[in-house]
């Protein structure tokens, strides 16, 4: 009976070690949560109101009458340099994710690696610089490809690493099944490998255009921006972020509020591709556990 009630006490102290430690971190998610909530609500509240059918179809208007117009051109800029960065990223990225994972055991694996984490910690303001240097340079005039480009720095990286820490989470029965059946090892990839981990690698690929949808620096040094519609990938680009930062800095209040606008669209689409790539993270996890 003493033992019995020792570990009867021993157990009463972890469950209340447990619910204050639980408490704790709930409120530690909820102070955290607080940021987010006001800065949300404050570019809504700011924002909300310019938002209109002539918002997202009409060219930017003259100072004198902006809410005349809109800054669709800088939509289809944003929608044509992401679109570009997307289908250059995504398959590098995950070709350099199934080398490392499945392939890459050398010293030049370690060293792609490397370059990846590197360039996942590298400032935007730096690709863009590259990506001046050589690409705005060479072709000797701004553009939505060299915008692109300096996108394509940014979310390579983030679609590499975060592909390899998935395809490394398919147990390592699936791809010995396979094989053990005569399976060649690029078709065991292709088939297995690929199609089981394919939430995980959608939930990279979204998270890396929620960084392309967001970069203003690499674009002011690459695209230039555009007050018309353009879908030549040669010719200079309007962008979201880079017309948000081109009207907050002017001195016509009315632009400002546009500039909240765009603010506002870029918030939303940021928020739903991230609440989207947890989501099917959650369910990769449960696919794979």
């Amino acid at each position: 009976m003493p033992q019995a009630t020792g570990l009867s006490g021993v157990a009463a102290s972890r469950r209340r070690k447990n619910a204050l430690f639980t408490l704790f971190m709930w409120s530690c998610a909820a102070i955290a949560m607080v940021p987010l909530v006001f800065i949300t609500l404050y570019v809504v509240s700011k924002g909300a109101s310019v938002l209109s059918v002539n918002f997202f179809t009409k060219e930017p208007a003259g100072p004198l009458n902006p809410a005349e117009g809109g800054i669709a051109p800088a939509f289809i800029g944003t929608f044509l340099m992401v679109g570009i960065a997307t289908l250059i990223a995504v398959p590098l990225g995950v070709l350099t994710a199934v080398y490392l994972a499945e392939y890459g055991r050398g010293r030049f694996a370690g060293v792609v690696r490397v370059v990846a984490e590197v360039l996942l910690s590298t400032p935007s303001i730096v690709a863009g610089a590259f990506i001046w240097s050589v690409v705005v340079v060479l072709l000797g005039n701004f553009s939505a490809l060299a915008g692109a480009l300096s996108l394509v720095v940014l979310m390579w990286p983030i679609v590499a690493r975060a592909t390899e820490e998935i395809l490394r989470l398919v147990p390592d029965e699936l791809r010995e099944g396979a094989l053990a059946l005569g399976v060649a090892r690029w078709k065991v990839i292709l088939r297995v490998v690929i199609p089981t981990a394919g939430a995980g690698i959608l939930t990279a690929i979204m998270l890396a255009v929620a960084r392309g949808l967001g970069e203003t620096a690499p674009i002011l040094l690459t695209a230039l921006g555009n007050d018309f519609f353009n879908v030549d990938p040669l010719k200079p680009t309007d962008a979201v972020p880079l017309r948000v930062y081109d009207y907050a800095r002017t001195p016509v209040e009315a632009l400002h509020s546009i500039a909240w606008g765009g603010a506002l669209v870029l918030l939303v689409s940021v928020l739903f591709l991230s609440i989207a790539a947890r989501v099917l993270s959650s369910r990769q996890k449960k696919r794979t556990a």
